[in-house]
């Protein structure tokens, strides 16, 4: 009887909210997405993600250069977290300082306005070479904005050795 009504609520979109808003974790983000950037700057985060967001966020990412040539939008929350790893490193350490500083330099709020849209600071733009089209990735805690050709690009040098490590990895992550 269970499954009957459970295929009737997916089928017409009428299911029960609290059951499958269960499944995924709050700010939990998965899945590509291709948008484009505004005159102004300001790209959409998917639906999917902006209903992941967890309320506690008031709605903000933070942006800031990601490890790749891509912007990184933190949630408020997971921002956080980031903050108190950083803290945790020795300003003593001339490395330290510089990865604190290239993180932290262009981190910027960005909160959400009514179409769900965040802005993208110029520098970060610049950066990640955003002009016009951008793919939108969900990476678990955060998202990535690319470029689609330096993605594409970036895909291209991951080397045929590094199915290996992935291989490995899956065998302690995946059950």
């Amino acid at each position: 009887m269970w499954v009957i009504r459970l295929t009737l609520w997916v089928k017409v979109g009428n299911y029960p909210r609290p059951f499958f808003e269960n499944m995924i974790s709050e700010n939990t983000f998965t899945g590509e997405y291709l948008y484009s950037l505004d005159d102004k700057g300001r790209v959409n985060i998917p639906a999917k993600f902006r209903t992941s967001l967890s309320p506690d966020n008031n709605s903000t990412f933070v942006t800031t250069k990601g490890m790749d040539s891509c912007i990184v939008a933190y949630p408020s929350s997971e921002w956080r977290k980031v903050e108190e790893g950083l803290r945790k490193l020795s300003s003593a350490s001339r490395v330290y300082r510089s990865f604190i500083r290239s993180t932290v330099r262009y981190a910027t709020p960005a909160k959400m306005d009514k179409q769900g849209r965040i802005q993208i600071s110029p520098a970060l733009r610049d950066f990640a070479g955003l002009d016009g089209d951008v793919v939108i990735i969900g990476v678990v805690n955060k998202i990535e904005i690319w470029d689609p050709v330096k993605l594409k690009e970036m895909e291209a040098r991951i080397p045929d050795t590094d199915q290996e490590e992935f291989d490995n990895l899956a065998d302690k992550i995946i059950l």
